[in-house]
């Protein structure tokens, strides 16, 4: 069974970049499809960026597109999310998720989570 551990969270001012980290431990990390999704307070989970298990497909939320870049090293078990010019709106606890399959399905069907890293930007 795999086990994700998401890092890298902590307050930052707008305009400002943030790396976060998930590593993942047991299971084959090199064949699971890897996500991003945030929960801002009194919001639903909502995706935010995903790359495939060898990385040749990403996939982005209209509102981090051109901001986040996702990627991941297979040797590491690491995916990560690189998060510039961040905003007010950007808040929230940021988790990792885990697929077998491609694309990610919604939140509701997926399984697999780390414990999430919160991310706050003031204004």
């Amino acid at each position: 069974q795999v086990q994700l551990v998401e890092s890298g969270g902590g307050l930052v001012q707008a305009g400002d970049s943030l790396r976060l980290s998930c590593a993942a431990s047991g299971g084959t990390f090199s064949r699971l499809h890897m996500g991003w999704f945030r929960q801002a307070p009194g919001k639903e989970r909502e995706f935010v960026a995903a790359i495939a298990w060898n990385a040749g497909i990403t996939s982005y939320a209209d509102s981090v597109k051109g901001r986040f870049a996702v990627s991941r090293d297979n040797a590491k078990r690491t995916v990560y999310l690189q998060m510039n010019s961040l905003k007010p709106e950007d808040t929230a606890v940021y988790y990792c998720t885990a697929h077998g399959t491609w694309p990610l399905p919604t939140y509701k069907y997926l399984r697999l989570w780390g414990q999430g890293t919160l991310v706050t930007v003031s204004s």
